[in-house]
């Protein structure tokens, strides 16, 4: 039977359970076990997908389309698994699912009421993403002081009552702080967070204490005392210099062990942890140093800078610069500031130019002049969606003599549209249905041989890779339509998408003639070709995706254009 661990926080969010949650389930699996992980969102919103970066962060997306909340990035990113978009549950989809099936009569006439039919829908679709795992992790989000909350933890102990305390471990992740004023660290916010689980008539077997520094034995003592629990059952976990130390810390308390002898089951192999921490000490002591320029605009929310905005792109930059033992300074450049300065004194000392995925017309032309500024110094670039298509614009402009080139997005009238939104999205945006209607999640694209993309998925074993998830994607007939009608044996290679806007076939030859190299593409089942790559073969690297290659980095396995991209930087092609 599967062991639900459920990873719940106190005092404040952003406390760290999401790489608590990734971290330990890092560890369950190098212990031989099969690990998923879930999670809860108690907002309203259907899912993440039409809330700004600035709202809740990155939107992360699944391989089967869906636009998810960004702590599912860093599960997967430990566990190395694609995890599908079912384990990320809110308030929203379970509210509506029930009055959904309310409307169609499925509940028989009876009362629907919040008990028990919420926490019932709740149950069951953690049940459901938890099939087949030995493990499923949990983590709800916010506090467990929050009310949404309410629901989630009522259905927790309802699934402990089912199938018995002997299969469920609650772990509670608090914060303690160092008032500057006392010098002191406070156990106080820690034991009211344990007094409000307990209104919920849940008790954690596990108490991860976060804190700028090291738990000591009086403040452990007292958490002891005051959550009934053994003092090996608190858990320091100081802040570190890199995430990924995080397992290896926990596992310098036993954690995964104690998990273990907690739900009375064995270590099924010696885990292995020497690549893992070769990579972190790289991220901690690298040999060389770069700084990249990161060119974007979701970066400001009143007096403070949000650089979760971002955080799978910032990720995979550190993926790439462990593989080549390099550290990565990134140096954040709003992009409106790039419309008023010299791209030259904004952009010099730095040894490469990203632009991350976006929207809108805000900061449009500080990237384009990034763009073209990268371009003709012969500095390496990367562009990801949105970075792709204003690299088409400027090439165009400045390459191709289409001087008033632009994307539809933000010139509807432009005499050049070379970027264009598809007839298929056209209805959706004069319905004003934007909710989980972009092209999403992962689509095959087939790559040119003799080109920087093609050798780069070739040398790190993505091609040879692919193959199987191309089988798996043909026996799935509702997401079968992602691989195109490719010939799908050889060269194919599958990235994920969030975007409206394509560039336009009609002026795919006019822009080769000039240069620029498709160097991949995906074709939909009417033969539409739809550009998923370009690069200029002359110039040190100057790459770019109509995808988010972001989204499939891992710290054992970086993306290849992230990878290419900063071994240019490095100077070492």
């Amino acid at each position: 039977m599967t062991k639900y661990i459920i990873v719940a926080g106190g005092v404040i969010s952003g406390v760290g359970k999401g790489v608590t949650t990734a971290s330990i389930a890092k560890i369950l699996k190098e212990y031989g076990y099969s690990v998923t992980a879930i999670k809860i969102d108690p907002y309203l919103n259907y899912d993440a997908g039409t809330l700004r970066p600035t709202e809740h962060g990155e939107v992360w997306v699944t391989d089967d389309g869906g636009e998810i909340d960004q702590d599912l990035g860093n599960y997967e990113r430990f566990l190395n698994i694609e995890i599908p978009r079912r384990n990320n549950i809110t308030s929203g989809q379970i509210y509506k699912t029930v009055i959904d099936r309310e409307r169609k009569g499925e509940f028989l006439g009876e009362t629907v009421q919040f008990i028990p039919h919420i926490p019932n829908e709740i149950k069951n679709r953690i049940q459901e993403s938890a099939k087949g795992y030995d493990f499923a992790i949990i983590e709800i989000g916010g506090t467990i002081g929050d009310f949404e909350n309410l629901p989630f933890l009522f259905a927790m102990k309802g699934l402990e009552r089912e199938i018995g305390k002997e299969h469920v471990i609650y772990i509670l992740v608090s914060y303690l702080p160092v008032p500057g004023h006392m010098g002191e660290m406070k156990t106080k916010p820690t034991q009211q967070a344990i007094k409000q689980l307990s209104e919920s008539g849940i008790f954690p077997d596990f108490i991860i204490c976060r804190s700028k520094i090291a738990l000591d034995d009086v403040r452990k003592k007292k958490i002891e005392v005051y959550g009934n629990i053994p003092s090996d059952y608190v858990i320091s976990e100081p802040d570190v210099d890199t995430i990924y130390r995080i397992p290896l810390d926990l596992e310098q308390e036993s954690l995964g062990y104690k998990i273990l002898s907690e739900l009375r089951m064995k270590l099924k192999k010696k885990p292995q942890y020497k690549v893992w921490n070769d990579l972190v000490n790289k991220i901690v002591n690298p040999k060389h140093k770069i700084k990249i320029a990161m060119v974007g605009k979701y970066l400001d929310i009143g007096n403070y800078s949000l650089k979760d905005s971002y955080i799978s792109v910032n990720e995979a930059l550190l993926h790439a610069g462990a593989s080549l033992d390099a550290g990565v300074e990134i140096v954040w450049i709003d992009a409106k500031e790039l419309e008023k300065k010299d791209p030259a004194e904004l952009l010099k000392d730095i040894q490469g130019i990203l632009i991350p995925g976006g929207f809108g017309e805000s900061g449009v032309e500080g990237k384009i002049r990034a763009i073209q500024y990268a371009r003709e110094n012969n500095i390496p670039f990367l562009g990801l969606c949105y970075g792709l298509q204003l690299a088409v614009v400027e090439y165009a402009r400045n390459v191709c003599q289409m001087s008033d080139a632009h994307t539809t997005e933000i010139a509807q009238k432009t005499p050049y549209p070379v970027i264009d939104v598809l007839e298929s999205q056209k209805e959706i945006l004069d319905k004003g249905d934007y909710g989980g209607t972009m092209r999403l999640g992962a689509y095959a694209a087939k790559l040119k041989k003799d080109t920087k993309v093609y050798s780069l998925y070739k040398d790190l074993g993505r091609l040879k890779e692919e193959k199987n998830k191309v089988q798996t994607l043909k026996g799935k007939k509702e997401q079968a339509f992602r691989l195109g009608t490719h010939d799908t044996d050889t060269d194919i290679v599958l990235e994920r998408h969030r975007h409206r806007y394509e560039v336009n076939p009609q002026f795919v030859s006019q822009i080769e003639e000039k240069g620029m190299v498709f160097s991949g593409y995906h074709q939909r089942s009417d033969n539409t070709k739809l550009m998923e790559f370009i690069e200029l073969p002359e110039h040190k690297y100057f790459v770019a995706t109509q995808a988010h290659p972001e989204f499939k980095s891992s710290l054992e396995f970086p993306a290849p254009l992230f990878y290419g991209f900063i071994r240019a930087a490095l100077d070492k092609n």
